[in-house]
């Protein structure tokens, strides 16, 4: 294995989080685990694999957007809490910036 060595308070810096003592032993050895397995990886003979982004094939499964028959604005307002003036009435979220 490499003999990579990791900061491990540069990295709970980025990660915005304070580690004990006991923690950063503890994780020190999971990251030098963790790098082990990438090294692993990294001894894998992939030149004769195309490059994907998935394991499988995806395909765009989505219907067409067609315009269809619209529900009536009663039968919409029906599960709406409060409504007025045919329209659903809701909490607001915005201050006046005061």
């Amino acid at each position: 294995m490499n003999d990579s060595k990791i900061d491990l308070d540069h990295v709970s810096a980025l990660a915005r989080i304070e580690l004990s003592d006991a923690e950063k032993t503890k994780f020190a050895g999971d990251f030098q685990t963790i790098l082990g397995f990438f090294e692993k990886l990294n001894a894998a003979d992939v030149s004769a694999l195309e490059p994907c982004a998935h394991a499988f094939p995806v395909y765009n499964v989505l219907r067409d957007d067609v315009p269809g028959e619209t529900l009536p604005v009663e039968a919409l307002l029906r599960n709406a809490p409060t409504a007025r003036e045919d329209q659903i009435v809701v909490p607001r979220v915005v201050d006046d910036g005061e």
